[in-house]
């Protein structure tokens, strides 16, 4: 254990994200033998932390000095709204009962998407708001504000997630908690997966493979992933740079875009003949944007069309998009646990890969919370492949 005094505990007992977090933070405990998840006859959720029966000096400050760590992820088990009150009552009762910090791990930050609210000073955008888009909230709560806000309330201290994709809501978190806010991004733990994958070694003329954009937004991401790229193989005797694509997308109605190289570039869809390319994004929620640039990318000759994505919203549509043959590949991390579900990735299995990130998230704690960077774990994360998937014997040391 990283800290005598730190607990690491689940928005419920079973949660098997939160289980592996407190396994590679060395918690011995099982977290069904912490804390109580009672639900009353009522249905009203009331967690209790575990105490002696018999102690009746220390009523109140059974966590006294200690950092209580609360992992929430989805899962069908139990609504968005529902994970989410029950870590705001998970962080009173650890407050309640005397912990001196209360830490929330929730990778996939929830109300992420409600980042606005229908007045100005509602949320920090890139862009000037027009009136349009203020009427799009027209009537609507500002609700990751809210949320922010009740779980401050509720004694969270710390606020960790994965990738988030608003700025509004970086910024939100970033002042309520007063600093304590991270949103970690998987840049080197991509990286990581990339310089291992032996499916993207340089070709004959040294060309190596490239990393691609899908439209603006991803950008940013995509450049910090290529110079992770580059500092790892300046270590290796043979190595070839990734190159750079930035697409650029327009929207011709509700679910259509076109998709068209940017004309600042680095590279050129017709320098695509015979490389492999990986195209990253910060999640998919129907897939109708990446599968119409994979597609322009096989049009061009690409070898072979990866697909790197933190979030991955198993929907039917999502399901449907994705099996278009452009794509031949799918890589995407358990933020949304629910997708090392067999039958949630559905007929996507022969091509999808998930990079279990439990052990990044116990280092990042150490570090960052806990003040103690070192030992990591190498790799960073564990992989999880259907035996379907033509990967899954080839990556037999990776699986852990």
């Amino acid at each position: 254990m990283v800290d005598d005094n730190a607990m690491i505990v689940g928005g419920v007992a079973d949660d098997p994200f939160a289980i592996d977090v407190a396994h590679f933070m060395g918690q011995h405990a099982d977290i069904s033998d912490l804390v109580a998840y009672k639900t009353f006859a009522n249905s009203e959720f009331c967690p209790r932390f575990i105490s002696d029966e018999r102690d009746f000096e220390n009523i109140g400050q059974r966590l006294r000095g200690r950092t209580v760590v609360i992992v929430s992820t989805c899962c069908s088990q139990h609504t968005r709204n529902a994970r989410a009150m029950r870590s705001c009552l998970l962080a009173r009762a650890a407050k309640d009962n005397g912990a001196d910090r209360v830490v929330l791990v929730e990778p996939d930050l929830f109300y992420s998407a409600q980042d606005r609210g229908p007045q100005p000073g509602h949320g920090q955008v890139a862009f000037t708001r027009s009136r349009e888009d203020y009427k799009k909230f027209d009537g609507q709560p500002f609700s990751s504000r809210l949320y922010a806000q009740l779980l401050r309330t509720s004694g969270v201290d710390w606020v960790i997630t994965v990738h988030n994709h608003s700025i509004s809501v970086q910024q939100l978190f970033a002042e309520v908690f007063e600093g304590h806010f991270l949103n970690l991004k998987p840049t080197a733990l991509y990286a990581d997966y990339l310089n291992r994958h032996a499916v993207l070694e340089p070709r004959a003329d040294n060309e190596g493979f490239v990393l691609c954009a899908p439209d603006h937004g991803a950008a940013p991401f995509i450049l910090e992933i290529h110079e992770a790229l580059r500092s790892h193989s300046e270590r290796l005797l043979i190595a070839s740079q990734a190159s750079l694509l930035f697409m650029e997308k327009e929207r011709s109605g509700e679910r259509r875009v076109e998709i068209h190289a940017s004309a600042d570039s680095p590279t050129r869809l017709e320098q695509l003949r015979g490389r492999d390319v990986v195209v990253v994004d910060d999640m998919v929620r129907t897939g109708s944007t990446i599968v119409e640039c994979c597609r322009r990318l096989k049009a061009a000759e690409a070898r072979r069309v990866i697909f790197m994505v933190t979030h991955f919203h198993s929907s039917e549509e999502v399901k449907e998009n994705l099996s278009d043959p452009s794509i031949d590949e799918i890589v995407t991390t358990n933020c949304l646990p629910a997708i090392l579900n067999r039958d949630m990735q559905g007929r996507l299995r022969r091509k999808m890969l998930v990079l279990k990130i439990e052990k990044w998230i116990a280092d990042t704690l150490r570090c960052q919370v806990f003040g103690q960077c070192a030992p990591r774990y190498d790799p960073p994360y564990t992989v999880d492949v259907s035996s379907k998937n033509p990967l899954w014997w080839p990556m037999r040391e990776l699986r852990g």
